[in-house]
């Protein structure tokens, strides 16, 4: 081969290693990249303004070097009151009568007569059931035999006193029969006596066999039938006597039964002023207050009862219908 050519394209050993002045150069290209790159990404200090909180013609100023700004957070508007009459809590309950009353006899006795039925108008004072008083009026009878015979014995005693006591005066009888003979009179006294309470209590006994209305109200229930035993107490058992005979309301003393959440508690108080509406005549209102709140709650159902008396109940109005209740601000 030619050693011409060969000399040509041979490298020397010094041009086989890179100049080291290169590898410096782009070692310093990179190094001023990064550095700038850095620059630009490092956060810049800015001047915050705050407006609202200083005077016009100086509504600016610096934040402190290091610090960051924080906007100034809206207020938030506080709730307004509830305006007088305006409702604050709408919930719903059932009508219920404020008092129920179910009439029971007094002593065991048969029902004779049952003089009215369910629904029907009663007054105070009205007879709605009679029991059986036949061997009451014996009682009475014998009774008052007894105070009849006791006031007769009475005044034989008093005679034979006053008897005794002028043979005493004049000698003839002994201060020991004038004092036998008072004595007798004042144990003949306390007979009548005796007698006479024993006729007030037969008395008594006939007259708790007439039974009837404490209220003026409606016969809400029929609870005894004619001929049928009836009594203060239960013995027990399905066959046992009744112990009610009728159960009356007013229906003008009505109230609306609620189970208010206690959550809303804080919204109701005594004597609150409410309007009522039943479910039943979405078009009629009724003024009313809060007349009840349970002292105790229902573990169970988280609930706490509260009673709304209606103030002018009518005759759309019916027991154990649903009705919705506006509890109102003062």
């Amino acid at each position: 081969m030619d050693p011409e050519r060969l000399k040509r394209i041979r490298i020397e050993p010094d041009e086989r290693k890179p100049r080291r002045s290169k590898v410096a150069a782009l070692f310093l290209v990179v190094g001023l990249a990064t550095l700038a790159l850095a620059l630009l990404a490092w956060p810049r200090k800015e001047k915050v303004r705050t407006i609202g909180s200083l005077p016009a013609g100086n509504r600016s100023h610096s934040t402190p070097a290091g610090s960051t700004a924080q906007p100034t957070p809206a207020p938030t508007p506080a709730e307004a009151p509830a305006a007088a009459g305006q409702s604050v809590l709408t919930t719903s309950g059932y009508l219920i009568n404020r008092e129920r009353i179910e009439l029971s006899p007094r002593m065991v006795g048969i029902v004779k007569w049952l003089g009215v039925r369910k629904g029907d108008r009663v007054r105070k004072g009205d007879v709605v059931v009679l029991l059986d008083d036949a061997e009451q009026r014996a009682r009475v009878a014998e009774s008052e035999a007894a105070v009849a015979s006791a006031e007769q014995s009475l005044e034989r005693a008093r005679l034979h006193h006053r008897r005794i006591a002028r043979l005493a005066r004049d000698a003839v009888e002994t201060e020991q029969q004038e004092e036998d003979a008072r004595m007798a009179v004042s144990v003949l006294e306390a007979e009548k006596e005796r007698a006479a309470a024993a006729l007030a209590t037969a008395r008594t006994l006939l007259d708790w066999t007439v039974i009837r209305s404490p209220i003026d109200g409606v016969v809400m229930e029929k609870l005894v039938d004619e001929n049928e035993l009836v009594s203060p107490q239960s013995f027990g058992g399905e066959r046992s006597p009744s112990t009610a005979l009728v159960a009356l309301a007013d229906p003008a003393d009505l109230q609306v039964e609620i189970d208010l959440n206690e959550t809303d508690l804080g919204k109701v108080r005594l004597n609150q002023p409410c309007r009522i509406s039943p479910e039943a005549y979405p078009d009629r209102t009724y003024d009313g207050y809060v007349a009840e709140i349970a002292p105790e709650a229902s573990r169970q159902k988280g609930t706490l009862q509260v009673k709304v008396q209606i103030a002018n109940p009518d005759a759309f109005l019916i027991p154990q219908l649903s009705a919705k209740v506006d509890f109102l601000a003062p």
